[in-house]
């Protein structure tokens, strides 16, 4: 079985997850060959409790597999994104494409509460690739999530590594 650690690398605070290898096999690959990845962190609008990067296409797009558009509590999954679905203004990047990139995006994310829905107002239901369950210390992780909300996302980072 393959872990990895998620890290807000700020608040100092991680997470253990296994990959879902046997239900997400392409996706699980595409990541474990990247890891390390590291960029900076924001919380969810749409989707409710849940923290993503966006980082520039580090592998080609998995297609789907494993997919959900009512993440549970622990869940990591793949996000699969064109900069221009990313450039609306609602979206509250600081830039008018996002990420500030062109062409494919990938957005990690892990969800640390309940009650997750999906769908957003421009594009609605947005699947994504279930490819990890978070095993230990997701109680700390979410108090710090629920910091990351309240407290602001400016200058903390989310890391993904092997462990």
């Amino acid at each position: 079985m393959k872990q990895i650690t998620v890290s807000l690398d700020k608040r100092g605070v991680s997470c253990v997850a296994k990959l879902l290898d046997d239900v997400a096999p392409r996706t699980c690959a595409a990541i474990w060959d990247a890891l390390p990845l590291s960029a900076p962190v924001f919380h969810g609008k749409y989707a409710r409790n849940e923290i993503y990067t966006l980082l520039p296409a580090f592998a080609a797009d998995p297609g789907k597999e494993n997919t959900t558009v009512t993440p549970i509590p622990g869940d990591l999954c793949w996000f699969s994104f064109d900069s221009d679905d990313l450039g609306n203004p609602a979206y509250g990047y600081e830039n008018t494409t996002g990420t500030g990139t062109t062409g494919a995006i990938v957005d990690l994310a892990l969800f640390y509460g309940r009650n997750n829905l999906l769908i957003n107002g421009d594009q609605g239901w947005v699947p994504g690739n279930v490819f990890g369950a978070v095993t230990s210390n997701l109680e700390e992780f979410a108090a710090a999530c629920q910091d990351l909300w309240m407290g602001g996302a400016r200058g903390e980072t989310l890391s993904f590594s092997r462990l």
